[in-house]
């Protein structure tokens, strides 16, 4: 979403690039009460800035902007005017405006712009929603705005993002999946999503996943299994901390049996 240029120094241009002729003004008489402020607080101006300013200084003039051309003051009349010219600015054609305006209208709205066509408010909309509301956007075209979403959602909902094509997504799906459902994450592709899977899975179903390619997840097998069998198998890993991490176990197992039987 557009912030605004960068304001310059005492540059006084209006957003069609001509200069800033505040005797023509509409709002001249402003002036005279200190309410705009040429190069500093001015709605005919290009800059952002100065445009907030003017609308900080004049709430009440918001309503009469909110159809203004220049998309900055649409963008910043909405975050002062009446809530209720705000739902016809959710089709306004630039993602600032629609969001300004939807953030201050009621929940049901953001519904509306789930699948707005700017993944800016989308992320911005995934943020706000929870639960039911998010499963819409559980396939969006735009992979944070599903990361978001496997972010919030609640975790017996994440189910179809277990297959997410990014990796960055299916991490987070695999730290967050009730334990029920993540034993097909013991396979994914990505080593640092079973990696994950595996610190969470209890110690029966890690101990599938000794062979695992990863030397981080056959040492957490090793830290965690209790099966004997599977960390004789790990004392012979390839990997020395695997294997050091096995033996310790197996150890520890043997002494823990002698003090007891004496």
């Amino acid at each position: 979403m557009s912030d605004g240029l960068i304001e310059p120094g005492d540059e006084r241009i209006d957003w069609r690039g001509q200069a800033i002729d505040c005797n023509g003004c509409v709002h001249a008489a402003l002036a005279d009460i200190g309410h705009c402020q040429p190069g500093h607080a001015c709605v005919e101006d290009r800059y952002a800035r100065r445009i907030d300013r003017f609308f900080d200084w004049n709430p009440k003039l918001a309503d009469s902007h909110v159809r203004h051309p220049h998309f900055e003051v649409r963008a910043i009349a909405a975050k002062h005017a009446d809530v209720f010219l705000l739902p016809a600015l959710l089709d306004d054609e630039e993602e600032a405006v629609r969001w300004n305006a939807v953030r201050r209208l009621p929940a049901r709205y953001k519904l509306k712009l789930r699948g707005d066509p700017h993944r800016e408010v989308r992320i911005r909309v995934a943020g706000e929603l929870d639960d039911g509301d998010l499963v819409p956007m559980l396939d969006d075209s735009d992979y944070y705005v599903r990361l978001v979403v496997a972010r919030r959602i609640a975790p017996r909902l994440l189910s179809p993002l277990i297959s997410d094509p990014e990796p960055e997504v299916r991490r987070v799906v695999a730290s967050r999946l009730p334990l029920t459902m993540l034993a097909p994450m013991a396979y994914d592709p990505d080593a640092a999503v079973r990696l994950h899977a595996a610190e969470r899975m209890s110690a029966p179903a890690i101990a599938y996943m000794r062979d695992d390619e990863d030397w981080r997840i056959r040492h957490a097998v090793a830290s965690r299994v209790g099966d004997r069998a599977v960390l004789r198998q790990l004392a012979d890993d390839p990997d020395p901390v695997v294997r050091e991490t096995a033996a310790s176990r197996l150890n520890a197992g043997a002494t823990v049996r002698a003090e007891t039987a004496s």
